[in-house]
């Protein structure tokens, strides 16, 4: 099926629609390989080219793979735990036990939803105090059993309603990253879509944190950053927002907010998803081989001074 088209990608679409129309009449032909080609070495040179605001544009695309369907393509086995034993069942947040080539896991990430029903049950990913009381009462039940934690985020950031600010959000979020800084256990974060401020955060902390080629993690989002600068936010000022945020996984991986950038296929991950999750499968295998059996007091020294880090700057003398 030929994915929605993004507004810089109208050519791209125009050649994908061109292609499937010839393999559906024509088979393989020389037409079709040679549209094929052309389609690959246009993708290409898009791609390598996104500005910021269309990374976003690319990690907020409708079809691009979510929590739940990653965890049906790379994990064997996924056993769910609901509940944060409090006030509620948050739905944007899911928790539960995985198994991965043989290891196992507790999984913690965001859903926002593919229909309208879902996302609206789902906050469309926007966590509430309760989803992040569950992920942190989970994440101690991993530790008690020496199981890895793998975080999934994908929100444009935590639920920003009253009922939320009621029940504690700020101080839930402050919690879970405390919780997350010293939990005696492997922990990995992969940033698979959005990864929007502390509603990301709030499962971000951890021994190896990556981001997917085509994400974003920012500490607000573009529309949010314009909304304050500029008192609106439209097509001119979304893409300034963007560009000055610095959210890219390329300069999140130059200023070492990021451990690891994994590679999409050509086009995004909403183009080839099973390609995506194969890729996601073997990152995650190897850096959980790469963590099991690391000592307790060595893996929390390293994830300590890891966020230490971050943020230093040099001052030169004048």
């Amino acid at each position: 099926m030929v994915p929605i088209p993004l507004p810089f990608e109208n050519d791209i679409h125009a050649l994908e629609e061109s292609l499937a129309k010839l393999e559906a009449f024509a088979g393989d032909g020389d037409d079709a390989k040679r549209v094929r080609k052309e389609l690959a070495a246009l993708k290409k040179s898009r791609y390598a080219g996104l500005t910021p605001w269309e990374t976003v544009l690319v990690s907020r695309h409708p079809n691009r793979p979510q929590t739940l369907d990653y965890l049906d393509l790379v994990f064997e086995e996924f056993i769910e735990l609901h509940g944060d034993r409090a006030f509620g069942d948050d739905r944007a947040i899911r928790t539960g036990f995985a198994r991965i080539d043989g290891m196992r896991v507790l999984f913690v990430g965001h859903q926002k939803g593919r229909t309208l029903a879902e996302r609206q049950q789902c906050f469309y990913g926007c966590t509430h105090p309760e989803g992040y009381r569950k992920a942190q009462g989970k994440m101690k039940i991993a530790a008690k059993y020496q199981l890895p934690v793998i975080c999934f985020i994908d929100t444009p950031g935590a639920y920003p309603g009253i009922g939320a600010e009621e029940r504690g959000q700020s101080q839930l979020i402050a919690t879970s990253i405390l919780e997350m800084t010293v939990l005696p256990t492997p922990v990995i974060c992969v940033v698979i879509g959005e990864g929007g401020s502390g509603g990301a955060l709030g499962i971000g902390i951890g021994d190896r944190v990556s981001m997917l080629q085509h994400s974003y993690y920012s500490v607000i989002s573009p529309e949010g950053c314009a909304g304050i600068l500029w008192k609106i936010a439209n097509e001119e000022t979304k893409p300034r927002a963007a560009d000055a945020l610095r959210l890219t996984s390329t300069d999140l991986k130059k200023f070492g907010v990021v451990d690891d950038v994994i590679a999409e296929p050509l086009g995004g991950a909403h183009r080839n998803p099973r390609e995506m999750a194969n890729t996601l499968r073997t990152y995650l295998v190897r850096t959980l081989r790469e963590l099991i059996g690391t000592p307790t007091d060595e893996l929390l020294q390293a994830r300590y001074e890891k966020f230490r880090k971050l943020g230093e700057y040099t001052t030169l003398a004048s």
